[in-house]
């Protein structure tokens, strides 16, 4: 009985530490494009030339391209090792297994966001590269805006992840 207990207790302890690393990168993620698009965007438009703005909004671009490529990793290895823990729970104690609603839409709009993330950082994000190289201010402009439309999208769909999320209070 007390090896039982044990177990159960550490159990609890996986899971909120998988539910914390998985809280972390959705921060990250979501505050990041909050970030991008709310302040760092028309700061640099409002004290920086064109040529200067899109170098800045490149080097910004990558570092965060490159952070949310880890944090949506983790979130997906979190995520999925969260669901396993609980459907090996609800096995032990003889119960079936069934998902609530809000994480089955939940998982959904993360694959959602992430066919939007990788076309912004395979597609989007290689045409301002390339206008970048160039020096062709206007065509990384236009990239730069295209980025931030898909950018704009994937941050509805974050916002509205996490208020389903704790409305539905079953992750």
């Amino acid at each position: 009985m007390r090896e039982l207990c044990r177990a159960e207790r550490r159990s609890a302890v996986l899971y909120a530490s998988l539910k914390a690393l998985h809280l972390l990168s959705i921060v990250v993620w979501v505050g990041g494009m909050f970030f991008m698009l709310a302040c760092l965007r028309p700061a640099a438009a409002e004290v920086l030339e064109p040529a200067a703005r899109v170098r800045l909004m490149h080097a910004a671009m990558r570092r965060f391209f490159d952070a949310v490529t880890v944090a949506a990793g983790l979130a997906l290895l979190s995520g999925a090792a969260m669901l396993g823990l609980a459907w090996r729970e609800a096995t032990r104690s003889g119960l079936a297994f069934n998902m609530p609603l809000d994480w089955y839409t939940m998982i959904v709009l993360f694959f959602v966001m992430l066919l939007v993330f990788a076309h912004v950082r395979l597609a989007l994000f290689r045409r301002l590269e390339r206008a970048l190289a160039a020096q062709a201010w206007p065509d990384a402009a236009a990239a730069i805006a295209m980025i931030r439309w898909e950018v704009m999208i994937n941050l509805v769909i974050g916002v509205f992840i996490v208020v389903i999320v704790r409305l539905g209070g079953t992750a």
